[in-house]
This record gives structure tokens, sequence and C-alpha cells, in this order.
């Protein structure tokens, strides 16, 4: 329990941020889940089009500092490999 004004503000901030951050984080891994959907369904344009989608949402989340930019990138690089190659 905060004593002072300034440390419930504290805390009203950082919960507020919480659930900020809970949120973009679940929808990292909504896009990534129907992403990897895409490609096990053999997909490839839909898969495209998912693939930048989570590259922007990584992009934005690391540049926002809600996940760090090296797993940012990490997750990019594995989900490109992952792309469906013509034959």
């Amino acid at each position: 329990m905060p004593n002072t004004k300034s440390a419930q503000k504290r805390a009203r901030q950082s919960e507020r941020r919480h659930q900020h951050n809970r949120q973009v984080k679940s929808r990292l891994k909504t896009l990534e889940s129907k992403y990897l959907g895409l490609v096990k369904e053999g997909k490839s344009e839909e898969a495209a089009t998912a693939l930048r989608a989570v590259s922007s949402a990584l992009d934005k989340a690391s540049k926002a500092r809600i996940i760090h930019k090296g797993k940012g990138d990490r997750k990019k690089s594995r989900l490109a490999l992952k792309t469906i190659k013509p034959k």
C-alpha cells in the first residue's frame, strides 16, 4: 500500500502500463499464431501478408520497449525462415 501521494500515482501509472503491455504482448502472440497457421495450411499469399503484420507489430513493440529489441529481431528472423518456398 503506497504511503505518499507520489507513490500512489506511480502505482496507478505502473498498473496502467502493465495492462497495456499485456495487451500488446497478447496481440503479438495472436498475430504469430495466425501466421504459423497460414504457413501450416500452405496459404502463401495470406502468410506473406501476415508476416508483414507480425514484423510490423514486433518492431513497434520493441520500439516502445515492451519487448527487447533483440527478441523482436530474433522472432522476425525465425518466422521469416518458416515462409513457404515456391518449388
